[in-house]
């Protein structure tokens, strides 16, 4: 059962990783002129998607190549926990910036 589990959040994994990845393309820099709170959000979702990437790759690393390495192992951990926590404030940031910025036009 556990390495169904395993099997499963590894699919996860790869699949949010392919996701980040069409999610940072399709907020590729146009030359269209935004006003800045339209920059700002798109900054943030940028963060977050890249935080994310950092997460699943960190994930791929630590799981598939390296599993014996301990001391690599441990800084994939910080480095997975970090960038979790960070994806996690930055998603947590974008509806907190619309809202104040609706405040701001009212």
């Amino acid at each position: 059962m556990f390495l169904a589990n395993l099997f499963c959040h590894e699919f996860i994994v790869t699949v949010s990783f392919m996701a980040c990845i069409v999610g940072l393309v399709l907020l590729w820099d146009s030359k269209i002129e935004k006003d800045e709170a339209r920059a700002s959000e798109e900054v943030l979702l940028r963060m977050s998607f890249t935080y994310w990437l950092v997460y699943c790759v960190a994930f791929g690393i630590e799981k598939m190549i390296l599993p014996n390495w301990e001391g690599l192992t441990t800084t994939l951990n910080i480095t997975r926990a970090l960038s979790y926590f960070l994806t996690f404030s930055c998603i947590l940031s974008l509806p907190l910036h619309k809202f104040s910025v609706h405040e701001v036009e009212e």
